[in-house]
């Protein structure tokens, strides 16, 4: 079949269109059903604490995904620099989620507990103070600017609506101390989310700053959590080949 006649023939023309857009839809759609089949089956993965949820906030409020991924491919290069390569698993509470595809600067996903708060802090108010090649910006207000939390219970509400485990029933909190334990749920319990957040910041001090809660806070708690969930010293290398 010629070029022309497809060009000259409006009809046969949008056919063809709707039948690439058809086979693209289902390409796409198709493996949402077998979802169960494409997340790996791994331990400690769980939804953030309300301190990260504000800080996962700010870091998106910051543009910092824009210059930062947070997917490890499996190649030998990228996990030989950052680490085991990034799974669907942890990823399944990430509301969007954070997988990027452009590194301006490096790769986030195994940042945490990389660095210890105080370079965070000092790196995000002065980035060439530690990284001289850094051209990051600098974020100096995020340590003098006290973080809103008042309204931390509706932003997990929010995520509770997109299938975020968090608890807002006896049923749901006794699920969740179940799946995840008694701690972690605790950390679930909306009810409880202002009380929690001030509690992390509290007996972590992630800023520095004893007896108020910054933005910068919550950002670092965040940072401080990326990568930290699945302990794969528990799973052989090719645990999972059949996911890639």
């Amino acid at each position: 079949m010629r070029h022309e006649h497809i060009e000259t023939n409006s009809g046969l023309m949008i056919l063809l269109i709707l039948a690439v857009i058809s086979i693209g839809g289902l390409v796409e759609i198709v493996p949402l059903f077998y979802i169960n089949d494409t997340i790996e089956k791994v331990e400690g993965v769980r939804p953030n604490t309300p301190l990260e949820v504000r800080g996962r906030d700010l870091y998106l409020r910051e543009g910092c995904y824009l210059c930062h991924s947070q997917q490890i491919r499996p190649f030998r290069d990228e996990w030989l620099r950052y680490g085991h390569y990034s799974l669907a698993a942890e990823s399944q509470y990430d509301h969007p989620f954070q997988w990027g595809s452009k590194r301006t600067g490096p790769d986030l996903a195994r940042l945490g507990g990389k660095y210890s708060n105080q370079w965070h802090v000092q790196h995000l108010i002065a980035p060439r103070s530690v990284v001289p090649q850094s051209i990051m910006p600098n974020y100096p207000w995020l340590l003098t600017t006290k973080l809103d939390y008042s309204d931390v219970a509706d932003r997990m509400r929010a995520l509770r609506a997109t299938g975020v485990p968090y608890s807002l029933t006896q049923a749901e909190y006794e699920a969740n101390v179940k799946k995840f334990g008694q701690t972690v749920a605790d950390q679930l319990d909306i009810s409880q989310a202002e009380a929690n957040l001030l509690k992390e910041a509290r007996d972590k001090n992630f800023d520095g700053i004893a007896g108020q809660v910054t933005e910068m806070e919550a950002l670092v708690a965040y940072l401080q959590s990326l990568g930290t969930m699945v302990n794969f010293s528990q799973y052989n290398d090719d645990a999972f080949v059949k996911f890639r």
